[in-house]
């Protein structure tokens, strides 16, 4: 049914739901299992550089090699959860994107028939306030999204 899953996450407590049904689910079908975080771009660049400042390329370094080892974090605690499982997982940071962008890119580009994710279950004004990376997913994905609650 499925060859392929791909399952993002943000690191939070709530993905790490999506994490566990995703390596879950690639152990009982036995299929490719690949892990993504998208990583923001250095904060306030847009708003700094309209002020007359621009980061250094230092700081440009510092904020990214900082983004990568959050990610490499995430990703230690998912590599030993799919090795519990017998599961191998490959695992990508997508850095200086939005989530939903950098999903549905590695995604297509990897192949994927698969996406599992975890979802806040906002409605109404809080989402359309806070948005929902989860919604914008479903939204523009050409394969099946499984959302975990």
């Amino acid at each position: 049914m499925y060859r392929h899953i791909l399952i993002p996450t943000d690191g939070s407590e709530l993905a790490q739901k999506g994490v566990e049904q995703g390596l879950d689910l690639a152990k009982a079908l036995g299929v490719r299992t690949t892990a993504v975080i998208a990583t923001d771009a250095y904060p306030l660049a847009g708003l700094a550089i309209g002020a007359g400042w621009v980061p250094s390329a230092e700081e440009m370094h510092d904020f990214d090699a900082a983004q990568k080892q959050f990610a490499d974090q995430i990703f230690s605690k998912i590599i030993e959860s799919a090795g519990a499982r017998g599961v191998a997982v490959e695992t990508i940071q997508v850095p200086n994107s939005r989530a939903a962008s950098a999903i549905l890119q590695v995604a297509a580009e990897k192949a994927c028939d698969l996406i599992v994710m975890a979802s806040h279950g906002r409605r109404g004004v809080e989402r359309v306030l806070l948005g929902s990376q989860t919604a914008e997913v479903l939204a523009h994905s050409p394969i099946a999204v499984l959302v975990v609650k």
